[in-house]
């Protein structure tokens, strides 16, 4: 039993595109071959946007999903699996579209309502299925609908409230729907007509003043602002004047305000009543005509010297009949000087201000405009100084100098002179300040200010202040002598100078070490300072730098210089004195120790080298001379062995090279127990090729 699938096919009947209500098929058809005619079980299952939506198995190659009623709903792509044997295989996705969508349905949760309140809505779409889009709207006679839109991504409903405002009466509510299907909207027909009828809480206000809109300064005026109410409870009357609340009452139907009337009580009122969201509004307006002009404060002087005579006059124009009284404006209060129309007064700094007048007639009080007064003290002599205290500048830098005056009623004016030129004027209260950039080095200007004010005597002048100008200093040198070795113990004299500067100049002069030792300072009128340093010693090699300053503050460094202390010339005698007695000191000690080691080393016994010959002639002359009782000093025994030594020497000829040195023992008598005997040196003639060699003999004091 060998099948194989050929195909899988879907289809939909009548058309992929059907009107909704209309009924609608899908059919599934596996197109399957088989090696023999056995019967086959088909399993077919049909998905709607990857959902389930049917069922079957057959043992037929077909397999088809009726919709008797086809919905907007049923929109969307359908696909076919068949499995059979073990084997599965899909169809193509066909894209159903049900044209046409469900007539919605409005439902209103009121059908009489208060102004104010608020109308519930609900639209229903049966059958179809989100996300969808509902509009609302909202219609009321001679009116442009007001519409509101809701997109409900998870059910086929929404719900929606339209408040209800002044002046609606019958309003007529109905609503739509629409859908989005490959990128194309589909709406659907309106809904029903729902009808709302509206009652009003309360009439619109009605505002009257008593006893006319048209009155006169000083006159009493009331208003009344009353309505009629459904509902007594939460109503709320206000009257209002430019936004300002005047008077309001709760839960009664009538409001009542009175006041005397002035100039700014003219305008237009508002009476608004107001009940939950609801509220109604009416408009009055008020003329109020004035009963007398606003007073006028005229003052004989405004600006006048202290200890002068200040009249003062309130009045009215074209009016006479009234109360008058003058005051002087105070932050804390009004100041009350006068209760007449006239105030005569003599004046102090301190009466400086403002002043006005009042006038009353029948209750009503007018206040003038404002006359401002200013009492001046004379300024005091200024004086004029430097900023930071000393009359000096240095070069380059600027001036700053202040001008004061301790006496005199603000606001002053002062002046700045450099010579007799104008520099700057600055208003202040008590002082100002100046700057002055431009400054020589031989500028010899004297500066000055004066002050002035609005009293009567005029400006006064400082003294003239003449400024010190300070050169900085540049380029600092320093020199020594002698210059680079000095003898220890002779003086060394520093000069350290500059090429230009202010006097005084204080001068340092350092050593470098770890810590720049300072070793000498000194303070001079001049551009060069000598220090003098006497006996100099080892410990003052080093490297030295001098620093100037001056009134400047400003430190100019010299380049170093380096000084070497070396030993002085008696010194170097001494030394090479001591040097050279050490030298013949040791050579002697040498020689010495020389010697008497030889001596030490060296019996009575003396060896010497030569034939047997030598040694008996030897013998003989030691006899000899023992016979004649005489001490031998060695010379005849030198001459003999040296004429011995010669003979043999010749004898031998060139043979003597290769003999080899022998020693004889000479055996001698005492002669002198007190006397010592020296070492006796025997030269002997070498050979030709050898030169002269030295040979001693040792003679040794024996027992016989």
């Amino acid at each position: 039993q060998v099948f194989t699938f050929n195909a899988v096919e879907i289809k939909v009947q009548p058309s992929v595109k059907v009107k909704n209500g209309s009924p609608m098929s899908i059919v599934c058809h596996a197109d399957i071959s088989k090696s023999t005619n056995f019967q086959l079980k088909h399993n077919f299952t049909i998905f709607k946007d990857g959902k389930l939506v049917f069922m079957k198995v057959s043992d037929k190659g077909d397999a088809q999903y009726k919709i008797s009623t086809a919905r907007s709903s049923d929109t969307g792509d359908y696909e076919c699996t068949v499995e059979a044997g073990g084997k599965v295989k899909s169809s193509n996705s066909i894209h159903v579209w049900v044209t046409g969508m469900t007539k919605p349905i409005l439902t209103a949760e009121k059908r009489e309502v208060l102004e104010g309140e608020v109308v519930k809505l609900r639209c229903e779409l049966p059958g179809e299925e989100p996300p969808l889009y509902f509009f609302f709207r909202k219609t009321k006679m001679n009116s442009t609908p007001k519409e509101k839109h809701v997109f409900e991504p998870y059910r086929n409903f929404s719900v929606v409230e339209f408040s209800v405002e002044e002046g609606d009466n019958i309003l007529q509510f109905d609503c739509f729907g629409r859908r989005s299907v490959k990128l194309e909207h589909e709406f659907t027909e309106p809904s029903n007509k729902t009808l709302v009828t509206v009652r009003e809480p309360f009439i619109k206000p009605t505002l009257n003043a008593k006893p006319s809109s048209n009155i006169t300064e000083g006159d009493r005026i009331q208003f009344e602002c009353s309505t009629v109410v459904a509902r007594m409870h939460d109503i709320e009357i206000i009257l209002q004047k430019n936004k300002t609340i005047l008077n309001g009452v709760r839960d009664n139907n009538l409001l009542k305000y009175a006041a005397v009337a002035t100039l700014e009580d003219s305008g237009e009122y508002l009476c608004k009543v107001e009940q939950g969201r609801t509220s109604k509004i009416t408009k009055l307006n008020v003329f109020v005509s004035e009963l007398f002009p606003r007073p006028i404060l005229a003052a004989s002087m405004s600006t006048l010297d202290e200890n002068k005579e200040l009249i003062l006059s309130c009045s009215i124009s074209g009016f006479q009949k009234a109360n008058f009284s003058i005051l002087r404006k105070n932050s804390n209060g009004d100041i009350y000087l006068k209760n007449h129309r006239n105030l005569t007064m003599r004046v102090n700094v301190n009466d400086t201000g403002s002043y006005i007048c009042k006038a009353e007639v029948k209750g009503i009080v007018k206040e003038s405009k404002p006359v401002g007064i200013n009492v001046y003290a004379p300024v005091s002599k200024p004086t004029l100084s430097v900023v930071n205290g000393l009359p000096e500048v240095v070069l380059g830098k600027p001036l700053w100098l202040i001008c004061r005056s301790v006496m005199g009623t603000p606001p002053i004016t002062f002046t700045f002179y450099k010579g007799n030129e104008v520099k700057e004027t600055v208003i202040n209260d008590t002082y100002a300040t100046f700057m002055d950039e431009n400054i020589g080095q031989n500028d010899e200007r004297g500066y000055k200010c004066d002050a002035r004010n609005n009293h009567s005597t005029g400006r006064k002048a400082s003294n003239i202040l003449h400024i010190t100008v300070i050169v900085p200093i540049t380029n600092a040198t320093l020199g020594s002598f002698p210059y680079g070795e000095v003898e220890e113990g002779r003086e060394t004299a520093f000069l350290c100078s500059v090429n230009g500067g202010s006097w005084p100049i204080h001068f340092r002069f350092f050593k470098k070490t770890d810590h720049e030792d300072l070793v000498y300072e000194k303070s001079e009128n001049a551009s060069r300072v000598l220090w003098n340093k006497s006996a100099v010693s080892r410990q003052d090699t080093g490297t030295y730098y001098c620093v100037a300053s001056n009134r400047a503050n400003v430190d100019v460094k010299s380049q170093p210089i380096t000084i070497s202390v070396i030993l002085a010339a008696w010194q170097k005698g001494v030394i090479a004195a001591f040097v050279l007695i050490t030298i013949a000191g040791a050579a002697t000690l040498t020689l010495w120790w020389f010697l008497h080691k030889k001596k030490k080393a060296k019996g009575p016994s003396m060896e010497m080298s030569g034939s047997a010959l030598a040694t008996n002639s030897t013998s003989e002359k030691l006899t000899r001379q023992h016979n004649d009782g005489d001490y031998y000093s060695g010379s005849g025994y030198i001459e003999d062995s040296e004429n011995h030594m010669k003979s043999t020497d010749e004898s031998k000829g060139p043979d003597l090279e290769s003999a080899e040195v022998e020693y004889t023992e000479v055996e001698v008598s005492t002669l002198d127990p007190h006397r010592e005997i020296d070492f006796v040196p025997i030269h002997f003639p070498a050979p030709v090729q050898k030169g002269t060699e030295t040979v001693y003999s040792e003679i040794r004091k024996g027992n016989n």
